[in-house]
């Protein structure tokens, strides 16, 4: 697999391309770092642990990253912590709750599938999916004191953060033993596998070193690694996440349309730094669309193009020409007749959908919708021409709707002025 964008234009080489973006927050050796990717084809492996059904936008740094370096010739292994999994990193908060092993293996199905549109199983560089669980669950107690514990002084374990603000608390040995674990997947994926470099998120920095150091100790190697920057936005909310919760990349848990919405809704502080992480744009086009941001910040150049792009790549482009189709429509700049009832829904539901048994006038659609205050204030809009039903405008206080005006049968879409709209579902 490989991509001529990748290094972009030809101008950089493959590790000047991921400092531009700021994708290089730390790394074990820098010079040796760049002689690995800047080299022939490297074997690379990120893991992530299936604490909940699906990934989120948050594993998007990583998965994003994983499929560069398969664009520029390198060979992934994605690892999903079928082991890991069942105990969890410590948390600095409090002790995690430990999910079934039945449950664990579920949620590890389900990522496999959400890694599959990121990377490609054929060529010279193939990626390949492994669980960890493969080599763990053969190791014995015994075997995995003698020869995995007896490599790490417990003194430096101890000099974690994380660790170090469990310890007045309390941690277990079950959460404090994780490094291990993690460490141990290195040395098993290196001796399986070639593996020479793992990457991951900075919270990892203390695991993934001490991986690298285990490796040495184990009389194998060399190998490198590199951590990326934890993503944060500008307004101080956490990334990847909405008054709705999480965003996520199952379909089911946060449609398409609402993770359309979550990258067009993109702070201008933030949309360039985000460019440069998730987009697969090379550099000019990137720089080229800070500039048109930067000169025309109202057109949201930047939030659609990196809406559209990364819609594309995890839900398919039918699924980002309905979202874009929706985000239009619904504000009356496109035919809500076009939109499959899956989509609509998604987009009223963001909106906010109300559910009713009946319907009553517009003027009491517009108030139990909660478009306006009152029935008062919902004749005042109507009369001055600032209400429309499914795009028409309606200019008569006391009209109604017809049945047949429901879109697939049980949908309306309401809207006050330009920007104010809202969703009714008939209950059937």
């Amino acid at each position: 697999m490989t991509d001529s964008n990748l290094p972009p234009s030809g101008r950089d080489s493959l590790t000047d391309d991921l400092r531009w973006r700021g994708l290089i927050q730390d790394s074990t050796d820098p010079d040796e770092l760049r002689a690995l990717l800047d080299g022939g084809s490297a074997t690379y492996y990120v893991g992530f642990d299936p604490t909940a059904a699906s990934l989120h936008v948050g594993h998007l740094m990583q998965v994003a990253t994983a499929r560069r370096l398969q664009l520029a010739g390198h060979r992934p292994l994605l690892l999903v912590g079928g082991a890991t999994g069942q105990i969890g990193d410590p948390k600095e908060s409090a002790e995690r709750s430990l999910n079934p092993p039945e449950v664990v293996a579920g949620w590890v199905a389900r990522i496999r599938d959400q890694l599959a549109p990121f990377v490609s199983y054929e060529g010279t560089n193939a990626a390949q999916l492994v669980n960890n669980l493969d080599w763990t669950a053969e190791l014995s107690v015994v075997d995995f004191l003698r020869d995995v514990g007896k490599h790490f002084p417990v003194n430096k374990m101890l000099a974690r953060e994380v660790v170090r603000a469990r310890l007045e608390s309390g941690i277990s040995f079950t959460e404090f033993s994780y490094q291990l674990l993690q460490a141990n997947d290195f040395f098993e994926l290196h001796r399986r596998h070639g593996c020479q470099l793992q990457f991951g998120g900075s919270d990892q920095w203390g695991n993934i070193t001490a991986g690298v150091d285990y490796v040495r100790r184990r009389g194998a190697g060399p190998v490198q690694a590199f951590v990326t920057p934890l993503v944060t936005k500008a307004d101080g909310t956490k990334f990847g996440k909405t008054e709705g919760g999480a965003v996520w990349l199952d379909p089911e848990l946060t449609s398409p349309y609402a993770f359309y919405q979550f990258w067009l809704n993109a702070d201008d502080r933030d949309v360039t730094r985000y460019l440069r992480y998730f987009s697969f744009r090379s550099r000019d086009e990137i720089e080229q669309l800070e500039k048109e941001t930067a000169e025309r910040p109202a057109a949201r150049l930047a939030q659609r193009a990196l809406a559209e792009e990364l819609t594309t790549l995890v839900h398919g482009e039918r699924e980002m020409a309905q979202a874009v189709a929706a985000s239009q429509a619904l504000f009356g700049r496109g035919s809500l007749d076009d939109l499959t009832p899956e989509t609509l829904r998604a987009a009223l539901t963001e909106a906010g959908l109300v559910h009713l048994d009946d319907l009553p006038d517009v003027a009491g659609l517009l108030k139990e919708s909660g478009l306006v205050p009152s029935m008062k204030e919902a004749r005042r809009v109507i009369s001055e021409g600032g209400a429309y039903v499914n795009n028409d405008r309606v200019t008569e206080v006391d009209a109604t709707v017809a049945p047949e005006r429901l879109l697939h049968g049980r949908y309306l879409v309401l809207r006050r002025g330009k920007k104010s709209f809202a969703g009714v579902e008939l209950r059937k």
